[in-house]
């Protein structure tokens, strides 16, 4: 670096370095533009110096880098243990103290209203209106006589599905409801609260919610269906809103009585005596035959509350199961009924929550497999008929997700492998998991039965939409056919047999597809037919020679050395050849595709297309004047009747598994035909 960067290096480090007064020194010297942009290059240059010293500082105490995270890293994990020893250290002394706090309620709200004395109604009223003025939307809440405010203060309210925070709020208990007020994010003059909801006191219980971190100071109001979570500052704050709701809720009760004894004369009250034979007394007693005071029956709701919010499904059932075995041979009282109704609003969450977890909205992702906690859970319920649609609804869509994601590649035999890998390996999980799930219901099975058969569509369709609808070969869709085919024979593995449904869906589609390349190749032999010369094949060399050979041999003709001649010459003519090999790929491609729905559509098929190179031949026999000519056309007619024609019914027959009585009949026509030329007869 030159002397001049040093002393800029220098200059910039010192402590005293100003900025503004350096750039204003810097222009008043500078002669122009010139000077300007020579200094900025400095200051660039030793600014690219600077970073490259960083970079390699970093690199060489990179190790020192590795160390100190590690460090953090253990140091974190030991604030987080001391941390976790400190709270049980704090509730063990929540309990202790809890536990030495007088009994008497009497006690504790004489306790309470010393502390928090009474005001008188009018100032109390005065309060309110200065506290309402301050929410929006709220004027018509001291229309009542007589409210007045009882406590405030704020609240953060939660998420009662998945326990995270949705608003601050501030609350309003009067005496004879509870406001819900929202924070304005943009205040305006006074104005600092938005009405969000008012509850009558009698509509609401309140519950405590358990400490269990994260969850902490916490209480629930339930208002059927709706449940609000809010969470206090502090346990004092929390303890506050719990006493001071219950102590004002009992109020409003006793007041209300009051008022009804006032209003209505008492008079003696008469005894009614049931004149019904079927009533039965309940026993005397039975409410003290009942024991309710075991530690975990009376901190069964909130235990149930607990593991819905922490997502302990099984916890939740055990814990009903275990209800419901004490219970079994309980007489039934007041109190079980009181317990009853509380734990059904318990279970009737629970059920919503598993219903979510079951929905499609859900992640598809982890398989069949990941559905099983929340299924089994509510086939423990007695839920096994909503757990089985929610399953197979929950399968169907990620079934259906997985085939779209599936990217179309440019060979359709390739795609058609993917897809049935992904659509077969989903029904066999689904199939295994759905045994495993529902091992005692057999009365799923057969919703499953019906399911299959709807995804078996959706596969159809997509199926079809890339082999048949985009105008494949014949040989390509016979392919795709046969592995789909073999793909779902592996169902049988576990006793799901889908073949006839997909026969059954795919029958359309193979029907139009043999109809159309039916047409093809008979529009293809009447062009030939019209350009026939019936002269010899010439293949020009012995390795195209070797090739029809092949060709020919594959076909399954094995006597076609009779009809070559010298050198590399073909006794047969090129239309007739042509045919042959286009008429055993056609047979081929079809048997592959061939089930017995499309016995008759085939049959037919293969008729129609001898029928077009018979009656040419027929036609030929008795047109042709010329000796010679009318001998070759005989050789090529003997070779389409008595090697080719026999050879289709054959292997016609070892693929169906029966003969084919038309194609019989259509071979003794045309050879009685062959053997009178000179008739008059036509082959119809």
């Amino acid at each position: 670096m030159t002397d001049t960067g040093n002393r800029l290096r220098k200059l910039l480090e010192s402590p005293n370095f100003d900025p503004q007064s350096y750039v204003k020194q810097l222009s008043q010297q500078s002669d122009g533009d010139r000077d300007l942009q020579e200094h900025r290059q400095k200051i660039q240059t030793l600014a690219d110096e600077t970073a490259q010293n960083l970079k390699k500082n970093v690199y060489k105490n990179y190790r020192q880098f590795i160390e100190t995270a590690k460090e953090i890293s253990y140091l974190e994990s030991e604030m987080y243990q001391l941390s976790h020893i400190l709270t049980e250290q704090k509730s063990i002394m929540e309990s202790i103290t809890q536990s030495l706090l007088p009994t008497d309620k009497d006690q504790a709200a004489k306790e309470m209203l010393a502390a928090f004395p009474k005001d008188t109604e009018e100032i109390k009223q005065r309060t309110l209106t200065t506290l309402l003025e301050k929410v929006e939307g709220c004027k018509n809440i001291m229309e009542t006589p007589g409210r007045y405010l009882v406590y405030n203060g704020d609240l953060l309210e939660y998420d009662a599905d998945n326990m995270s925070q949705i608003q601050k709020v501030h609350a309003f208990l009067m005496n004879d409801c509870l406001l819900i007020a929202t924070w304005l994010p943009n205040r305006r003059g006074a104005v600092k609260y938005k009405y969000n909801a008012l509850y009558d006191l009698q509509s609401f219980a309140v519950v405590n919610v358990k400490d269990n971190p994260p969850m902490k100071d916490m209480f629930k109001i339930l208002m059927f269906p709706e449940i609000r979570i809010f969470k206090a500052e502090n346990s004092k704050i929390k303890k506050e809103w719990l006493e001071i709701l219950e102590e004002t809720k009992k109020n409003k009760v006793s007041k209300d009585q009051h008022k009804k004894e006032e209003e209505v004369p008492t008079s003696p009250v008469r005894q009614e005596v049931s004149t019904n034979p079927f009533d039965e007394d309940e026993p005397l007693g039975s409410e003290e035959l009942v024991d309710l005071s075991p530690e975990w029956i009376q901190e069964l709701p909130e235990d149930l509350d607990v593991c819905i919010a922490q997502r302990d499904f099984e916890g939740a059932v055990d814990l009903l199961d275990k209800l419901n075995e004490y219970l079994k041979e309980q007489p039934v009282s007041p109190r079980v009924k009181e317990l009853r109704r509380k734990v059904d609003e318990r279970v009737r969450q629970l059920t919503e929550v598993l219903v979510f977890e079951l929905s499609p909205d859900r992640s598809l992702r982890g398989g069949p497999k990941a559905t099983r906690r929340a299924v089994s859970q509510l086939v423990r319920l007695g839920q096994s008929t909503k757990a089985c649609e929610l399953f197979l609804k929950n399968r169907a869509v990620a079934v259906q997700t997985a085939v779209r994601q599936l990217r179309i590649e440019g060979a359709t035999l390739l795609y058609i492998q993917k897809l049935c890998n992904i659509f077969f390996t989903s029904l066999l999980e689904t199939a295994r998991e759905f045994e495993t799930d529902f091992a005692g219901n057999t009365g799923c099975y057969s919703s499953f039965v019906v399911w299959s058969r709807s995804v078996m569509k959706m596969f159809v369709d997509a199926f079809s939409k890339q082999v048949f609808d985009s105008k494949e070969s014949l040989s390509t869709a016979a392919d795709c056919v046969k592995f789909a085919g073999e793909h779902c024979m592996q169902l049988s593995e576990i006793g799901l047999d889908l073949t006839f449904i997909l026969q059954s869906l795919l029958v359309k589609y193979i029907r139009a597809a043999l109809q159309s390349q039916k047409d093809i190749i008979i529009e293809a032999t009447r062009h030939r037919n019209s350009e026939e010369m019936w002269r010899r094949m010439n293949l020009m060399t012995p390795e195209a020679l070797a090739k029809l050979k092949d060709e020919m041999q594959s076909c399954g003709i094995s006597s076609f050395d009779q009809y070559t001649g010298e050198d590399c010459w073909v006794n047969l003519s090129y239309t007739i050849v042509a045919f042959t090999k286009q008429m055993i790929a056609f047979l081929e491609e079809g048997l592959k595709l061939y089930f017995p729905e499309l016995h008759m559509v085939f049959l037919e098929s293969l008729r129609e297309i001898i029928l077009v190179a018979v009656q040419h031949v027929d036609y030929s026999l008795r047109c042709e004047q010329e000796a010679e000519k009318k001998a070759f056309i005989l050789q090529n007619a003997s070779f389409l009747h008595e090697t080719v024609l026999p050879v289709v019914e054959r292997r016609f027959e070892e693929g169906v598994g029966k003969p084919a009585k038309q194609l019989q009949d259509l071979r003794k026509g045309s050879r009685s035909v062959r053997v009178n030329p000179d008739s008059t007869m036509s082959v119809v």
